[in-house]
């Protein structure tokens, strides 16, 4: 079974730009629907971006629209989630996922994903 692995969180001020890494170590998701979602303490997961690898389709929420993008790399098997303009209420558990239930047009929530990664901490502070 595919494994999900996060990278590249780390601590940043405010303003600082980071790129996580979803690494996935097998199968076939040239054509899938993967996303990204954050959990801050206390705080329920909630849904960044997706992106569906077979058209480069992408969606982000609101709050990052604009200074978060999402990408693909097919032959690396690896999604990416570039993040600018960091702002503390951006800090979070980062968490990659794939297997979604249901078409890929929109963030859903985290029950509609079966298959996660452990997730990578970004904190966002001066």
């Amino acid at each position: 079974q595919a494994q999900l692995k996060e990278s590249g969180g780390e601590s940043v001020r405010p303003g600082a730009s980071l790129r996580l890494s979803c690494q996935i170590s097998s199968g076939a998701y040239n054509r899938a629907c993967l996303g990204w979602f954050r959990q801050a303490p206390g705080q329920e997961r909630e849904g960044v971006g997706i992106i569906f690898t077979g058209s480069g389709y992408t969606k982000l929420a609101d709050s990052v629209n604009g200074r978060f993008f999402i990408s693909y790399e097919k032959l690396k098997n690896t999604m990416y989630l570039e993040m600018n303009s960091l702002k503390p209420e951006d800090t979070g558990m980062y968490f990659c996922a794939a297997d979604r239930i249901g078409a890929c047009f929109d963030l859903g929530s985290r029950y509609d994903w079966s298959r996660w990664g452990q997730g990578t901490q970004v904190t966002v502070a001066s």
